[in-house]
């Protein structure tokens, strides 16, 4: 299990995929703590999710992390699981509503939140790549 956690793999540009995943997620995850308002519990509060503030920020808590850890290539695996489940509950809770209004404005609507969680796939099945902290302290 643990050589599977650290594997790496030799994909050709892989780095810009997992730079891209971790970028996007932790500028997400820190924007609900510089921007409550907007970004934090003000949103959650807005889409009307019980208790708003707990969980604008432990979203935001794992967001950041993984991010930064999947930045770094560091257990980027493990890192990209719950962004994973983070991306599967915006979608149905978020999106899926918007089908009422038809096809395409869900379409429009949920297509960064499927982008990152097929990316978010792909890092959890390939790790974290060449040039990351996984390779350097458990490169095979």
């Amino acid at each position: 299990m643990k050589q599977k956690i650290f594997q790496i793999n030799q994909i050709p540009g892989y780095m810009l995929i997992r730079l891209i995943l971790g970028y996007v997620f932790l500028v997400a995850g820190l924007q609900k703590f510089i921007f409550p308002d907007e970004m934090g519990p003000g949103r959650f509060i807005e889409m009307g999710f019980p208790v708003p503030e707990f969980t604008a920020y432990f979203v935001g808590f794992f967001e950041t992390l993984g991010g930064f850890l999947i930045l770094i290539g560091l257990v980027s695996r493990l890192a990209a699981i719950p962004l994973a489940i983070t991306m599967i509950v915006a979608i149905i809770t978020t999106k899926f509503p918007q089908l009422s209004d038809g096809m395409w404005t869900f379409a429009q609507a949920a297509r960064l939140d499927i982008s990152m969680l097929l990316t978010s796939i792909f890092v959890i099945y390939n790790g974290s790549g060449r040039y990351s902290l996984d390779e350097k302290y458990f490169g095979n």
